[in-house]
Parts: C-alpha cells; sequence; structure tokens
C-alpha cells in the first residue's frame, strides 16, 4: 500500500490504485474533518473501521459507527464530521483507475 497524505484534506490515508477502482485506509484524528468534496467520475463505499461519524451526504446526515457501510453515489457532496476521538475506515472507489485529480472540492 503507497502512503498518500493530504489528498482529502489534512486526513491520512494509504490506498492501492488497480485499473478501474482504489481501495484505501482513511484515518481521521479530531479536527482532521476534509473540506465538504465530491467525485465527479466515480462511487465510493465506505466501511467504518472505529469511532462514529456524522457523515453528511448532500442534504441528508447519517451517524455511523464500527460495521456500518454506507454507498456515495457520484457528484454526491459530503464529508464526515467526527462525533468524537478517533475514525477509521476502508474505502472502496470504483469507475476512477490510475487518474489522478478526481476530487473536486465543493465551495
Amino acid at each position: 500500500m503507497e502512503d498518500v497524505k493530504d489528498i482529502y484534506g489534512p486526513t491520512y490515508h494509504k490506498q492501492v490504485n488497480g485499473e478501474f477502482m482504489k481501495v484505501g485506509i482513511l484515518t481521521l484524528h479530531p479536527g482532521e474533518e476534509p473540506d465538504p468534496h465530491f467525485h465527479p467520475n466515480e462511487e465510493q463505499f465506505d466501511l467504518i473501521l472505529a469511532g462514529k461519524v456524522r457523515m453528511v451526504l448532500g442534504e441528508e446526515t447519517k451517524v455511523l459507527e464500527r460495521g456500518d457501510l454506507v454507498h456515495i453515489p457520484r457528484n454526491m457532496c459530503g464529508r464526515p464530521r467526527l462525533c468524537k476521538g478517533l475514525f477509521g475506515l476502508i474505502l472502496i472507489v470504483v469507475g476512477c483507475g490510475h487518474v489522478s485529480g478526481l476530487l473536486t472540492r465543493y465551495s
């Protein structure tokens, strides 16, 4: 797994890229939540490994805990907001390949 830092703001992220998908482990510490963003060319699946988070997806907010799985469609603006303590997840991003620059910040 390659170490990738600052992809989604001040978070820490390890990932492996395939031809049409990537899989990664994302760890967030308090105060390190990424800015709102969306992926125009890929959809994402997140499996929560540790902690508790309020996942803001579009106009909806879901509270997720260890073992929860969430699907984030293409072009859905979202961001995790920590409830407390450390938070970790496995993310699977489909439809991306080795293309860089697929993250679009929402402003």
